[in-house]
């Protein structure tokens, strides 16, 4: 199956998967506040970083919202500071309060995501084992959330979520 093909299947599964939560209440899912938190993230932005070597790298992140409003598709381009593109999309699961994020790019990578609006920050987290059979921790964090800019990390814990580790840090700046 092509990579594409994967990826619209996916989004269907996500739909269905959301829209069978919200079948038994009248309120259509996008309708509650909480649908709005990642808001925030919508619009066209310019993304910057300094990678690992202290090499400044960025790229462009377009981020709408499509099916009536009900799901946030990103595609971040990270060109031409690194060769990454990938697309996320992000629904409001208003039976469980949280938020779901399916991420998937040109190194063939499928991420999924869960997560919460806590106080000014938005958080989605995930859980992988290692080789060791040990849990590794990812999260992406939002943060200093302005009207024209933000940040975001990616990080990764291995004891837990005791201790984070920072992994990239992108800075987000509104071209529009």
């Amino acid at each position: 199956m092509k990579a594409g093909n994967i990826f619209y299947c996916t989004l269907l599964i996500i739909i269905i998967f959301s829209s069978s939560f919200s079948q038994d209440s009248d309120k259509p899912p996008c309708s509650y506040p909480e649908a709005k938190q990642f808001d925030f993230w919508l619009g066209d932005w310019k993304v910057e970083w300094v990678d690992k070597d202290g090499i400044k790298g960025e790229g462009t992140n377009n981020i709408k919202k499509i099916f009536d409003g009900c799901v946030i598709e990103e595609n971040f381009n990270g060109n031409p500071g690194t060769p990454l593109i990938g697309k996320s999309l992000s629904v409001f699961i208003p039976k469980l309060k949280i938020w779901k994020q399916t991420w998937v790019d040109n190194f063939g990578s499928y991420l999924d995501f869960i997560g919460e609006f806590t106080g000014d920050k938005m958080i989605l987290s995930r859980e992988l084992p290692n080789n060791e059979n040990k849990k590794i921790l990812q999260r992406m964090v939002f943060y200093n959330i302005r009207k024209d800019s933000l940040d975001w990390n990616w990080e990764r814990s291995l004891d837990e979520g005791k201790n984070w580790e920072l992994l990239w840090k992108i800075h987000y700046t509104r071209i529009n």
